[in-house]
């Protein structure tokens, strides 16, 4: 599984970092970025999902 942030809808509200700072961050204009590549084990997965349901812009996306 991989997690994506989808640069074209991010308004950087902030939500994934609050809820996973090791897996998401900050661009320099205050965006949301994804750490790493993506790739996501069984407890990353969660909080990867939880930070998706609460993206007001929809903008976080997980893939197989």
């Amino acid at each position: 599984m991989k997690v994506t942030i989808d640069a074209e809808l991010c308004q950087g509200q902030g939500r994934c970092f609050a809820i996973a700072p090791d897996l998401f961050g900050f661009d320099d204009m205050g965006n949301g970025i994804v750490i790493g590549d993506g790739t996501l084990d069984d407890s990353s997965l969660k909080l990867a999902q939880l930070a998706q349901a609460n993206c007001p812009e929809h903008a976080i996306f997980i893939e197989e």
